[in-house]
């Protein structure tokens, strides 16, 4: 039971994500978002990285009191698959993407140069409005496609 928990919280963050990332951060918080789009940051971090707190908050509280009560709770493993997300998304928006820290520079794999391509497409509008590809792990149809063509 644990495990599904885990793996589900895991998959139901990435429209957690899409939703956040389309509406909140696309919309009403868009000033802390801008810079990421724009790159007017001076030093290595962004007012974007904010939202690092926001979806961390609640995987810390959960694993928290999830592990006060006891690991059967099933907050602890909803607590994790929330972690485990943010570590994921961390590791490919940050690292594999951003390329924030030099490493994964040379990943050829068909899935992940899609993920590369519809990021890349999502940063080519500046502005808030109009943009597409919100998401992070989830990759339309069409890049996956066009990345295993060129193969």
């Amino acid at each position: 039971m644990a495990i599904s928990i885990t793996v589900g919280t895991f998959l139901f963050m990435e429209g957690v994500a899409w939703f956040t990332h389309k509406y909140i951060m696309h919309g009403l918080f868009w000033h802390f978002h801008e810079d990421h789009h724009t790159h007017d940051n001076e030093g290595f971090f962004e007012k974007n990285d904010f939202f690092f707190l926001i979806f961390a908050i609640p995987g810390i509280t959960l694993t928290f009191f999830g592990g006060q009560v006891g690991y059967s709770a099933p907050w602890f493993w909803m607590g994790l698959g929330i972690t485990l997300y943010g570590f994921a998304y961390f590791m490919v928006h940050d690292i594999f993407i951003h390329q924030r820290f030099k490493i994964f520079t040379r990943a050829q794999h068909p899935y992940l140069r899609a993920i590369r391509r519809a990021h890349k497409v999502h940063h080519k509008k500046r502005g808030k409005e109009d943009g597409e590809c919100f998401g992070m792990l989830w990759v339309p149809f069409r890049y996956l496609k066009e990345a295993y063509i060129r193969r």
